[in-house]
């Protein structure tokens, strides 16, 4: 999913995602490998994260449905992007860079200062891309998950 240099850029425009995407986000994110959906991914779940980080998650159109996506939240002290993906004919395009520096742009003009990208242990192509762009795993936090419904 990285990009490197030499390769097609992108030209794909960026937009703010909108809870009117959220079907179309699912339907991305159930065709790209090594992505993780969980009940918080439920159409209902993920319009309430979109809009209460209305601005903050951000998009890009294709012919045939949205190409990539980004879901970015806040606490108000730190960023967390999730569902970072780009359809896999627009890899190492620049489209992923885009689309994550966009996100963090608007992070920045919200007032926060650090971010965190959430990645499967085992997502192979997830992690070379963060590192290729310049982030830096994080071996000192163990991340707990607990259900609440439960």
């Amino acid at each position: 999913m990285h990009d490197e240099p030499g390769n097609r850029r992108s030209s794909h425009a960026l937009r703010p995602l909108t809870v009117d995407d959220v079907d179309a986000c699912l339907t991305l994110w159930r065709d790209t490998p090594g992505m993780g959906l969980s009940s918080a991914d439920e159409p209902d779940e993920l319009a309430r994260f979109v809009d209460r980080n209305a601005g903050l998650c951000w998009c890009a159109d294709g012919p045939d449905g949205l190409v990539a996506t980004v879901l970015c939240g806040s606490d108000g002290r730190r960023g967390y992007l999730y569902h970072v993906a780009v359809t896999t004919p627009l890899r190492r395009t620049g489209l992923g860079s885009a689309i994550v520096r966009t996100a963090l742009e608007s992070l920045a003009a919200s007032g926060v200062r650090k971010c965190h990208a959430m990645v499967f242990a085992d997502n192979e192509s997830g992690r070379s891309f963060w590192e290729h762009v310049g982030w830096v795993p994080r071996s000192d936090l163990v991340v707990f998950s607990r259900d609440l419904d439960s």
